[in-house]
């Protein structure tokens, strides 16, 4: 990765878009490295990643999209996915945004338009981590506590209605909880990874991407990703050259389980800025969901937890319909 520092994430912050990049950025909870290159080095690409950061910083938002297209013609719908991250950063329930992304790719569905990606919300106070997978590669998970790395949403446990965004007029996606213990890592990727060959010639597919994945030191994250890109390209000589390239990996990092009081008291007047910011015309307010857990919790730590599902680290992650 690049050497600059990362970027520490402010509250109501959303970081990301569709560029070249090779940064890292540091949230409540949450340590994330993002690199991402369009298709023969375009100044934009077809792959959109986004993070963001509510009010109080408890509740971090991660998206991995692949639109169909490339360049210049993404970059609008990069601004548009902006302002629906922006709309829903005061959300924990993520199920409403995934339903808008889908609903905005269907009204472009007659243009030939499309996506699919993996939308992830970490909740810093209980380490619960409830991910969307819209006909996306199957991201992977490292589990510090077993040292081994295996797909966080196995073929087996996919919900048969997770299909790209903008195919089908859906009411909901079904969407995955997972508790991540601090050390974990989540690993999202686009599918230029899985479509590069191996030495064999063959397709490495998902199988052998985690076969080269389970071979790479995870001691230091920061630098896994060019590892990973380095020891894919050197399989066979086209390999990462025939689309866009976008990994994001991201690491529990125990911090931001409980919110400064400083960062309580100036909450509520970070709404208000976002609100006044609306009414001006620069973009949704990003009202919070009135729920106990997000609105009590940002008050009364213990709060957090009212209403969360107890997801044991290790178990069989439990798959919910959201409507």
């Amino acid at each position: 990765m690049a050497d600059a520092e990362p970027q520490v994430m402010q509250c109501m912050e959303v970081w990301g878009g569709n560029q070249q990049v090779d940064a890292g950025v540091v949230m409540a909870g949450l340590d994330a490295w993002v690199y991402s290159r369009p298709y023969e080095n375009a100044s934009a690409g077809g792959d959109v990643y986004y993070v963001s950061s509510c009010a109080t910083g408890r509740i971090t938002r991660l998206l991995v999209a692949d639109v169909s297209g490339h360049g210049s013609g993404v970059s609008e719908i990069a601004m548009q996915l902006r302002t629906l991250m922006r709309k829903y950063i005061n959300r924990i329930d993520q199920a409403k945004f995934v339903g808008s992304m889908n609903e905005h790719f269907t009204e472009m569905s007659s243009a030939g338009v499309f996506a699919t990606a993996v939308v992830t919300t970490y909740f810093s106070p209980t380490r619960e981590l409830r991910l969307c997978n819209a006909g996306h590669p199957p991201p992977l998970i490292w589990r510090a506590s077993r040292k081994i790395w295996e797909f966080l949403w196995e073929s087996e446990q996919r919900p048969s209605g997770n299909i790209p965004l903008g195919i089908l007029e859906l009411e909901d996606y079904q969407q995955l909880d997972v508790r991540l213990e601090v050390g974990d890592l989540v690993l999202c990727y686009t599918d230029s990874l899985i479509e590069c060959r191996g030495s064999d010639g063959q397709m490495l597919g998902t199988s052998g991407l985690i076969g080269i994945v389970r071979e790479l030191d995870v001691s230091e994250p920061s630098s896994l990703i060019p590892r990973l890109l380095e020891r894919i390209q050197c399989q066979a000589q086209r390999n990462l050259s025939a689309d866009d390239v976008t990994v994001m990996l991201f690491r529990a990092n125990g911090l931001g389980a409980t919110v400064p009081l400083r960062q309580k008291m100036l909450a509520p007047a970070r709404v208000m800025k976002s609100l006044v910011g609306s009414m001006m015309g620069k973009g949704p307010a990003g009202f919070p969901e009135l729920s106990v857990a997000n609105v009590g919790g940002a008050i009364v730590g213990a709060l957090s937890r009212v209403g969360k599902r107890k997801t044991q680290p290790g178990a069989v992650p439990h798959i919910s319909q959201e409507r």
